[in-house]
């Protein structure tokens, strides 16, 4: 099994078909949750240095759908999309997602993010699980890793506003 770690997350392979990223949040489970699932918290965080999210609807039920557009500096759009599957605050939440572009769209991804809390220390375990190996591949042969760093990386920087804010 392949384990690297980018910044402060972890990424490994545990299987042909499946990504595992793991971080640490300095937030309690319940906000950390609540950061992935309320848009005005998500066009705070998701998305590269610089990006700006200027489409984030979320229809949080199961069956509901989810779409993120993401938007570079110079122009460049970057679609999501999804559907909610299982929903479990402030635990667990299982969702598809689909990178909306030709060649990729074909290939959706079946993401369970955990989370966990110990002293105050959130950990965050997102399991994505690909229809196949090929599919698993190019996400691995694309940006992603550095792009899922960065835009945890977000994430932390934008809890500890929050906590200190809340103290």
């Amino acid at each position: 099994m392949m384990i690297e770690t980018i910044g402060a997350m972890t990424m490994s392979v545990p299987s042909e078909r499946e990504i595992v990223l793991t971080r640490d949040f300095e937030a309690p489970r319940s906000l950390v949750f609540e950061m992935f699932v309320k848009p005005e918290h998500l066009r705070r965080w998701w998305g590269l240095r610089g990006s700006t999210l200027t489409v984030c609807d979320v229809d949080l039920r199961p069956g509901g759908e989810w779409r993120y557009v993401t938007r570079g500096p110079k122009g460049h759009e970057n679609p999501f999309k999804g559907i909610y599957k299982e929903i479990t605050p402030p635990e667990r939440l299982v969702y598809t997602l689909v990178y909306d572009v030709e060649g990729a769209r074909e290939h959706p991804g079946l993401v369970t993010d955990v989370f966990t809390e110990k002293a105050g220390v959130t950990t965050l375990v997102e399991n994505m699980l690909f229809p196949s190996k090929e599919a698993r591949d190019g996400l691995l042969q694309s940006d992603m890793k550095r792009g899922a760093a960065e835009t945890f990386d977000r994430l932390a920087e934008l809890l500890a506003t929050l906590t200190v804010a809340r103290r």
